[in-house]
């Protein structure tokens, strides 16, 4: 049944799968946190070719790699949801409720971005969460169908561009290839293998920097770079929020089936993504992760395949916190959940301040394995202060901020 926390009527479950998502997309994010851009999408590109980085690339491709934003996603879409049942219960709004806590959400994307980490997906959310507002009183298994057909036809396009790659890459290795198609599938084998040196020394000298420099390189050449790379992810993230809110309507993600139904779940969609996903991290790997096999099989194949592992990782989660009512650990996560704003900003401005040449410079210093020293110290820092905090205030720091905006009036924050 569902469990509620102190005086908000919270789903401890919900709290709990956003704490372990929040948590879990460090586990990608820091590879473009630490190093050059290219190396998100191949440990060849830099600092990463020893068995043992490679090994780890493996695991977090097959565990991490879109599941724990697809995750984020999900509970997105469920949170926004109850968001808005709880206002029209209250006979408020729905629609000012929503929309000005997706303006908001926009504008601290936008500063996320621009101000902060360029790797932002609050953004994304906002805008995708005003087109999900519309799908609000659609039936549990038309959520659940639409999703996935969202989700197919991503791949589907990722799978059309692969092609087109390829067809570009063959004409370029022609014997007398046009100079400008040479050039165009350069760029993209420098954007997704191996940089070319001065690329290289380009993007190490600039995160080694100074402050000034790097918001200049934001606001300047790499402006676009955020709203591009979300763009990739709009069909498949509505997809995702589609399912979180089916999940909320059927008392999925709000604890309420028994442990049997979670763990048969977990069982099935690990049985079905976990080989696959091996399998096509084995290729990767023995094809040198070239650009063409990134994008058909790390981009196509596994949008397509990671839903099934997503709802896996819910489903234990679940199961988890059934099994564990009362667990002094799972507060600490629920609370990290609660915190979940907080967290993902706050991650964001450690983790540069670790890196970036304003901070301590480590930007480029650490291997792919040592990198994760710093995600389990910036984890325990999360599960430190989260629940203190909501023991003493009602919400953490930004999520009070952003309830205070969206609300036109500052709430109260203390117990």
């Amino acid at each position: 049944m569902a469990s509620t926390a102190s005086t908000d009527s919270r789903f401890i479950s919900l709290d709990v799968v956003r704490g372990i998502a929040v948590m879990g997309i460090l586990l990608m994010n820091i590879v473009a946190f630490s190093l050059p851009s290219a190396a998100y999408f191949t440990p060849l590109a830099y600092g990463g070719e020893s068995p043992v980085d490679l090994a780890v690339w493996a695991t977090n491709f097959v565990l991490a790699d879109g599941k724990m934003r697809g995750l984020f996603s999900v509970l997105f879409g469920a949170s926004m949801l109850l968001v808005i049942q709880r206002a029209e219960a209250k006979e408020q709004s729905p629609a000012l409720t929503h929309y000005s806590r997706m303006t908001w959400l926009l504008l601290f994307g936008a500063i996320h971005a621009y101000a902060i980490w360029y790797g932002d997906i609050l953004m994304l959310y906002a805008v995708i969460g005003s087109i999900a507002f519309f799908f609000r009183k659609m039936e549990t298994h038309k959520l659940v169908v639409l999703g996935i057909i969202l989700i197919a036809v991503q791949a589907i396009f990722l799978a059309l561009l692969a092609g087109s790659i390829w067809l570009l890459r063959e004409s370029a290795l022609a014997p007398g290839a046009d100079a400008e198609l040479v050039r165009q599938w350069l760029a993209i084998d420098a954007q997704f293998g191996t940089m070319p040196p001065d690329k290289l020394a380009e993007e190490l000298a600039r995160y080694r920097g100074n402050y000034a420099d790097i918001l200049a390189h934001r606001l300047g050449p790499g402006f676009w770079d955020p709203i591009q790379a979300n763009l990739t992810a709009a069909l498949d993230t509505l997809g995702l929020m589609l399912l979180g809110m089916a999940g909320l309507k059927s008392g999925f993600l709000t604890g309420e089936w028994d442990r049997a139904s979670y763990a048969r779940y977990a069982r099935t969609g690990y049985l079905i993504g976990l080989p696959l996903l091996t399998g096509i991290a084995l290729i990767t790997m023995a094809n040198g992760f070239d650009a063409v096999t990134i994008f058909a099989l790390d981009f196509a194949a596994q949008t397509a395949i990671n839903p099934a592992v997503i709802l896996a990782h819910a489903a234990l989660i679940l199961y988890w916190v059934k099994s564990s009512a009362g667990s002094q650990f799972i507060a600490r996560v629920g609370a990290a959940g609660r915190a979940a704003f907080t967290n993902y900003i706050g991650t964001s401005l450690v983790c540069t301040t670790i890196f970036y040449g304003y901070g301590f410079g480590l930007y480029g210093e650490l291997s792919r394995t040592a990198l994760y020293i710093v995600v389990l110290c910036v984890w325990v820092l999360i599960l430190l202060w989260s629940k203190p905090w909501l023991e003493r205030f009602r919400y953490g720091p930004l999520e009070w901020l952003w309830r205070s905006l969206a609300r036109r009036e500052l709430q109260p924050i203390r117990k």
